[in-house]
């Protein structure tokens, strides 16, 4: 019998993907188990919705700690002892270091509200709207350590409607995000995606450019 993949998610506000992620759990559409929730923000909503899904947390403030490296340190700890397969960053704004990154590569993904490469990075809906740009959407990425730059998993498109404000497409991207994520980790999960050898051969291509 084949295990599940166990997962970990970061969270560090609402927790709405959080929250889309355990319902697909819950419903049977995402054949994995979420055993852990890292939130850098103990009064965060998301902290709330994983104690209704009874998902265990860690939950730390960052000002605790000398350095990033000391709480990803501690961070690297529980996943191990959860026996964590999966890293799922879900509005985690921290940005991370090298002890996580290297520790999970290849096992950490990431959603972004922008079609990659365009607009990485903070405010991408409204980056988008200034731009001007017709179509936006989401994307599903491995995390490099780098700005929204690891390789893409999935990505959905979106046309920006005249009416559309910040406040309305970010609402219409997040219902995107919710159906696409659970979608791509199911994919992880059965295998339909193989993170190790995307991890693999975008490594490969880095060493000879």
């Amino acid at each position: 019998m084949i295990e599940r993949l166990r997962i970990a998610v970061f969270a560090s506000g609402s927790g709405s993907n959080f929250q889309a992620l355990t319902d697909a759990v819950q419903s049977g559409k995402l054949d994995a188990d979420i055993e852990l929730l890292v939130c850098d923000k103990p009064e965060a909503p998301v902290v709330q919705r994983a104690e209704a899904a009874g998902v265990e947390t860690f939950l730390f403030r960052p000002k605790d700690y000398p350095s990033r490296e000391a709480y990803e340190a501690e961070i690297l700890e529980r996943l191990r002892d959860k026996k964590i397969g999966l890293v799922v960053l879900a509005g985690y704004m921290r940005i991370l270091t090298h002890v996580l990154v290297d520790a999970y590569w290849g096992r950490m993904i990431n959603v972004h509200p922008s079609l990659l490469p365009s607009f990485p990075g903070l405010h991408a809906v409204r980056q988008a709207l200034n731009h001007g740009v017709k179509i936006t959407g989401v994307t599903v990425h491995i995390v490099d350590g780098g700005l929204d730059s690891g390789p893409i998993l999935a990505q959905r498109a979106l046309v920006i409607g005249p009416e559309d404000t910040e406040e309305t497409l970010a609402e219409r991207i997040h219902e995107i995000e919710h159906e696409l994520y659970p979608q791509v980790v199911q994919a992880i999960a059965d295998g339909s995606i193989k993170l190790d050898d995307i991890a693999t051969s975008k490594e490969k291509d880095g060493m000879k450019s």
